[in-house]
């Protein structure tokens, strides 16, 4: 029975992460990295694809489980009729190698335990030899080698290829597990101690969790999604993956899967705007590097998204040994959408860099030169069409929110070199373009009948996107086309009370069947244009029942079903954790200032 993707929650190492399940079960995790292949992909298949389950043996009831203190440190209580276990489950920051650890701790009684582990390299297509050495277990198949460290004895047999192991422990008795991946060709990496990785890792968490500067009626909703964030984070480069997961679903049994492993630009200002009004420059400073280094080149090459290091090779590839998620076919590895022509993209680096700036984190020498470059590009292209920021595999369109991202870049070309006149370049110039698109976007994008902009030029369709207009500066809020926008947004895209990004189905605009559920991160900025247009108290209601969908643990996926109840897409999602820092921040300025 396929498990509910909110039933899920997240470790992770700050490079990779993993998925655990409530009844005990890892069922994703890709090693080293995020973009890595799975060694465990039930998630995408059934259990003979990899998983590791650690449960009670027999009849046993999740009671509860959570996040120790403000943490990526998961712990599971178990209840039995003979007594009570917690699970504790996490990934220390890394040295060199990987690790899983998994610290299994007595409560009550005495509780029969078992160990349940599946290796599948290769996305579940692989099994690796398996064998003991040096008093451990070590499975190996191609360039991947992953060593179990059992306190209890363990056994492999059966068809199923399965390392098992049985194992009671009573109240007070502690029993651990440790996963370790490594290159194949290089000796095993030195045996990290399970509980003085435990006792680091909240160290770490607990360091990190004090900088947050909120301290507003939402705290514990803004830290857990800082911390989705954070989890999110490749620390070698500074890159945020938009989630740790590819091909969970847009509808369940549908075709909208797509790969997330990556790092998308438009993502940028966002993210960094959240990191940064929190208190979090360091981070904020490192995703700006990771920016600057990933478009650097022809500005005709820039790309809507990049690998985690910045890799801008990212071929879709279907996997057909998986029946995917919820018969969700087909499963993808990397994705199309990173050869498309995105215009918003260009607005999206010129904001986030302007944005980097006013904040105080100091300016890269080359990233003026840089920016010139982009504009440019942009001064000669931003009348042609594009797939705009959802990515659509139909025809390419005059997107409003492409347009007015392009007005973005000019606009902050503008202010950078009006703060700063000893900068190269003629401001004249850029206004003269700002002007040009702003005025064009006023007269092919907008509809007096219905006083709304549309999706695109010409377009009878509505898109949440249109909702950004005044939070870019394009219109001030107060704007009757503004006030219009939201309205008819509001309405024409609910979904449950929530709301869709564009209308999906037959002739829609993405050139894709099926439906989809409500957009999270749309939400939020319905929220904030609430706010923005005077209705704070509709605003913060909203808000709230936002909040009210993260799960048993805080996370959120990139989509909720109001019909089923269910969260939906790639999960966790980094789009719809910002949405809800930023809404909660400026509802907590509002609060302040009142």
């Amino acid at each position: 029975m396929t498990r509910r993707i909110d039933d899920y929650a997240l470790i992770g190492d700050l490079q990779t992460a993993a998925l655990v399940a409530r009844d005990g079960s890892i069922d994703w995790l890709c090693l080293p990295r995020f973009d890595s292949a799975a060694c465990f992909a039930a998630l995408l298949g059934d259990e003979d694809n990899g998983h590791w389950r650690i449960a009670p043996q027999g009849a046993g009831t999740c009671a509860s489980r959570g996040y120790a203190e403000d943490s990526l440190v998961l712990e599971t209580l178990w209840e039995t009729r003979t007594g009570t276990v917690r699970v504790t489950d996490f990934m220390p920051q890394r040295d060199r190698a990987p690790d899983v650890v998994r610290i299994v701790e007595g409560v009550t009684g005495r509780v029969e335990m078992r160990s349940v582990l599946r290796l599948r390299f290769d996305y579940g297509s692989i099994v690796p030899w398996v064998r003991r050495s040096e008093g451990h277990r070590v499975a190996v198949a191609g360039p991947d080698a992953v060593w179990l460290r059992s306190e209890p004895p363990v056994k492999t047999w059966g068809q199923q290829y399965a390392t098992c192991s049985s194992f009671t422990v009573a109240a007070g008795e502690k029993v651990a597990f440790v996963l370790t991946w490594h290159p194949s060709h290089e000796r095993r990496p030195p045996l990290v101690d399970p509980f003085e990785a435990l006792e680091q890792s909240l160290a770490d968490w607990r360091e990190w969790t004090a900088r947050c500067t909120y301290r507003g009626p939402y705290r514990s909703a803004v830290i857990r999604s800082l911390i989705t964030l954070k989890a999110l984070t490749y620390a070698p480069t500074g890159g945020i993956v938009a989630a740790p997961t590819t091909s969970l679903p847009e509808e369940l049994g549908g075709v909208r899967n797509w790969d997330y492993r990556a790092c998308w630009l438009r993502d940028s200002s966002l993210t960094l705007g959240a990191l940064l009004a929190a208190g979090y420059a360091d981070e904020a400073a490192a995703w700006r590097d990771w920016l600057l280094r990933s478009v650097a080149g022809d500005p005709a090459d820039l790309q809507i998204m990049y690998g985690p290091a910045g890799e801008r090779r990212l071929p879709e590839t279907p996997l057909p040994w998986l029946r995917g998620y919820a018969d969700s076919l087909p499963v993808r590895t990397g994705n199309a959408a990173v050869e498309q022509f995105q215009l918003d993209v260009y607005g999206e680096v010129m904001d986030t860099l302007y944005l980097a700036g006013e904040a105080g984190i100091p300016a890269e020498r080359h990233a003026w030169n840089l920016q010139l470059s982009l504009l440019g590009f942009l001064e000669s292209h931003w009348r042609e069409p594009d797939e705009g920021l959802w990515e659509v595999r139909g025809p390419r369109r005059h997107f409003t929110h492409s347009k007015v991202m392009a007005w973005a870049a000019a606009d902050r070309a503008v202010r950078t070199l009006e703060a700063d006149p000893s900068l190269p370049g003629d401001p004249g110039r850029w206004r003269a373009l700002r002007d040009e698109i702003h005025a064009d976007v006023c007269a092919r994008a907008y509809d007096p009948v219905r006083n709304t902009f549309t999706q695109s030029y010409g377009s009878a369709e509505l898109d949440a996107a249109t909702l950004l207009i005044p939070r870019v500066g394009f219109l001030p809020p107060d704007d009757p086309r503004v006030v219009g926008t939201v309205d008819a947004v509001r309405a024409g895209l609910d979904h449950g009370g929530f709301l869709r990004r564009y209308t999906p189905g037959p002739g829609a605009v993405d050139g894709l069947p099926g439906q989809e559920g409500a957009f999270l991160v749309c939400s939020f900025w319905l929220a904030d244009a609430l706010r923005a247009t005077g209705r704070e108290a509709e605003a913060r209601q909203l808000f709230e029942r936002l909040a009210g969908l993260v799960n048993d643990v805080g996370l959120l996926a990139e989509e909720y079903d109001p019909v089923t109840r269910r969260q939906l897409g790639n999960f966790p999602q980094a789009f719809s954790h910002i949405g809800l820092v930023g809404t909660a921040l400026a509802l907590a300025g509002d609060e302040a200032a009142g």
